[in-house]
């Protein structure tokens, strides 16, 4: 009898650390979520993936956030070329400089 207890005992301890870790708040929201929908969704798993990784976001948090990386991305490129080109003109000004040893 007691090797039938052990998995109840696992099963329990699995629970509560579920539990503690918020998963099970977590997937109880969605699943809410998805049981309000006025129209079901055709891929139900998809609807849970969207939704589970986005918990606690909403869609403007979200599109702030991807434009807020899309202006980086450009910023980011934009400094790039900026320090390509400054490299350009730095070695016109140092052109003993090029291999990298420095004349003390």
């Amino acid at each position: 009898m007691a090797h039938y207890r052990a998995p109840d005992t696992k099963r329990e301890q699995f629970r509560r650390y579920l539990e503690k870790a918020g998963v099970v708040d977590s997937l109880t929201s969605v699943l809410v979520a998805l049981y309000e929908q006025q129209e079901r969704p055709s891929n139900a798993l998809e609807f849970v993936k969207q939704n589970l990784g986005a918990a606690g976001l909403d869609s403007t948090d979200t599109e702030a956030l991807q434009q807020e990386v899309l202006d980086l991305r450009q910023k980011c490129e934009r400094l790039v070329e900026e320090n390509g080109d400054l490299k350009t003109r730095l070695q016109r000004y140092e052109p003993g400089s090029e291999d990298g040893a420095t004349a003390d």
